[in-house]
């Protein structure tokens, strides 16, 4: 069973339509990724998944609950939780303190526990602690644990971003453009954290534009063109396809997924 369901999302600013009858399915532990030109509709598309856009037609489900219309809060109460193109990180924390930050959907608050300091207030902070450490080593990160976000180098705030986000726990994580801006080395330690984070059981929807990144790793692609799916495959079926070469790949895209899966 389909652990995400999108279906028929539509949404128009100013009479422009920015997505229109896109519709897909993502299984537990898939990588599936969402790719298409500048303006395709992508960011779109997260943002209504996530709440933060409210769609003219169409639902998403997870795990078979509708969270169309809801508030991001409780979408990632529901168990769907994203990243964004540009760093949202708190640079005068640690990183550890982002990812902190990240657990409190999951702690038990109440004004005067934590007012008195009472013992269960220091262990649930102990235990925050402790599942923010964690995150950190699945995602490779360890030891900028108590450094400043601000002196962290780019490719590792990326990574700070996706175990801030792992910190909800999520079913489904939405990754939009999570290489951009990386070096080599940088890119290839996002793709390994993406597979962990695929082989864990979690399913990972992911917008990028490198395409040596999104033929290696994905399981299916979707393609977005001027709101509309275009295709939809398996990395050799979309790589082949003559209408995603005309729209996106280029010949040089085509020899970047060629490259990639070899």
């Amino acid at each position: 069973m389909s652990i995400l369901r999108v279906e028929d999302l539509a949404i128009s600013f100013g009479g422009v339509t920015a997505l229109d009858e896109v519709s897909f399915t993502v299984e537990p532990g898939a990588i599936f990724a969402v790719i298409g030109p500048n303006g395709a509709g992508k960011t779109t598309l997260f943002n209504v998944m996530s709440g933060i856009y409210a769609p003219a037609r169409g639902r998403v489900l997870l795990d078979g609950d509708e969270i169309t219309r809801r508030q991001p809060h409780e979408i990632a109460r529901r168990g769907l939780s994203r990243t964004f193109q540009n760093l949202q990180v708190f640079f005068r924390m640690t990183a550890l303190e982002n990812v902190m930050v990240g657990c409190h959907r999951h702690e038990r608050r109440n004004v005067l526990s934590h007012f008195l300091t009472l013992p269960s207030v220091l262990a649930q902070n102990r235990d925050t602690r402790r599942t923010a450490e964690a995150l950190l080593a699945f995602v490779g990160i360890e030891s900028a644990a108590e450094r400043p976000a601000g002196t962290l180098p780019y490719g590792v705030l990326k990574r700070l971003e996706i175990a801030r986000a792992l910190a909800t726990q999520p079913r489904v994580l939405l990754l939009d453009e999570p290489a951009a801006g990386c070096n080599p080395t940088e890119t290839a330690e996002i793709d390994a954290a993406i597979q962990k984070i695929a082989a864990s059981g979690i399913a990972v929807v992911l917008v990028e534009h490198d395409m040596r990144l999104v033929m290696k790793i994905s399981s299916r692609i979707h393609v977005l063109h001027q709101g509309r799916s275009l295709v939809e495959g398996s990395r050799a079926e979309v790589g082949a396809n003559p209408e995603v070469i005309a729209a996106y790949l280029g010949a040089q895209g085509v020899r970047e997924a060629k490259r990639a899966e070899r």
